[in-house]
């Protein structure tokens, strides 16, 4: 647990916490107690309360929910965790999460649905999609059928699968709510990206040399150099090859 980074851990200890707490208040009370107050309810329920959007995201609805959302967590979320940085790590899993529930609450209006929801599910499809992103050629071995993938491939897989479940299946799974996370981090990193690519006017002496497109097409070559540099050291050596430093140079370049 100890070679897990420290956000990754700390969200997977969190919601371990809660699902106990939930098994605690079910025996005890007779029901679940935390659920009924923290889980999704739909906006226009009496239940709905404001802190539901972030609650919900650290109830689970069995031990297998839990366990399959945790290992998505581990799996994935410590990559994406030492590429991006703790804080952003954190701020992405949240947006992702919050998102998820706002299509949810949207998608509640519209059928008319009237149950909670609960899970880390909106953030961890996020996470997947993050990894997709950032590392679209890693390959990805497959349970069934026993084959590798691309990621790239595997989360545009799980994507059609989501939207093909939403609109045709009637299970209590939240389909919309998964598909909400990976639009929300989605929409995150393309504008952290557009960020990092909008060129900036120099503000020196040299202003007058040259121009701003200069500049930015030298730094972008600068860049892609050094990714290369970084994506053969991958290729030869694997992800944990790297220092922590090219980690975050990676993530930098990339973003």
């Amino acid at each position: 647990m100890n070679n897990i980074p420290r956000i990754t851990r700390s969200l997977i200890i969190a919601n371990v916490i809660c699902y106990m707490l939930q098994m605690a208040t079910e025996n005890v009370m007779g029901a679940d107690m935390l659920t009924y107050y923290g889980g999704l309810w739909p906006a226009q329920s009496p239940f709905f309360h404001f802190w539901q959007p972030t609650t919900y995201m650290f109830l689970h609805g069995s031990l297998t929910h839990l366990f399959f959302n945790m290992f998505s967590l581990w799996m994935f979320g410590r990559i994406i965790e030492q590429s991006m940085g703790e804080r952003r790590f954190l701020l992405f899993y949240f947006v992702c999460g919050l998102g998820a529930a706002l299509c949810q609450i949207v998608w509640q209006l519209f059928t008319g649905e009237y149950v909670p929801t609960v899970g880390a599910s909106g953030a961890c499809y996020g996470i997947l999609l993050a990894f997709g992103m950032f590392y679209p050629n890693e390959r990805i071995m497959l349970i069934f059928p026993p084959i590798p993938m691309k990621a790239k491939y595997f989360v545009a897989g799980y994507a059609a699968i989501e939207v093909f479940s939403a609109f045709n299946t009637n299970s209590n799974i939240a389909h919309l709510a998964h598909l909400g996370g990976m639009l929300f981090g989605w929409l995150l990193i393309t504008w952290w990206r557009s960020e990092a690519r909008r060129p900036r006017t120099r503000k020196n002496k040299y202003e007058n040399w040259h121009t701003a497109d200069y500049d930015y097409n030298l730094e972008q070559r600068r860049r892609q150099e050094r990714v290369d540099e970084l994506l053969d050291k991958v290729r030869t050596s694997g992800y944990e090859g790297l220092t922590e430093e090219e980690k975050r140079e990676l993530f930098t370049y990339t973003r």
